[in-house]
């Protein structure tokens, strides 16, 4: 998440909104943007009813990951018309690449 925050200025540029999703509840993400010094960026909680973005992006239940409750580490893209136009799910533990997902969003120009 720092990472992205560092590059907002980069897919402000490419005319991209960054935002961040998860099956947390709204109290966690407060206390988990406190522990990264605050994001500029949105932070969306999936929580009720619960993981329902999550199920629909095909990420909930986890195929990744043995952790229960909650959805795989996932990116989507998605275009001025709403469509999906890249996609990655990343093992738990990994962090998705900054770079990759920027260089996703300018070839969509």
């Amino acid at each position: 998440m720092k990472a992205f925050q560092a590059e907002i200025p980069h897919f402000a540029e490419a005319n991209a909104q960054v935002v961040g999703v998860n099956t947390d509840t709204v109290y966690s993400h407060i206390a988990y943007q406190k522990s990264l010094g605050g994001l500029t960026y949105p932070l969306g909680t999936d929580r009720w009813p619960y993981a329902k973005t999550a199920e629909a992006y095909g990420i909930f239940p986890a195929a990744r990951h043995p952790v229960p409750f909650a959805n795989d580490r996932a990116i989507f893209i998605v275009d001025k018309n709403g469509t999906i136009a890249w996609a990655k799910v990343y093992e738990l533990r990994q962090l998705p690449g900054v770079s990759e997902v920027l260089e996703a969003v300018r070839k969509l120009d």
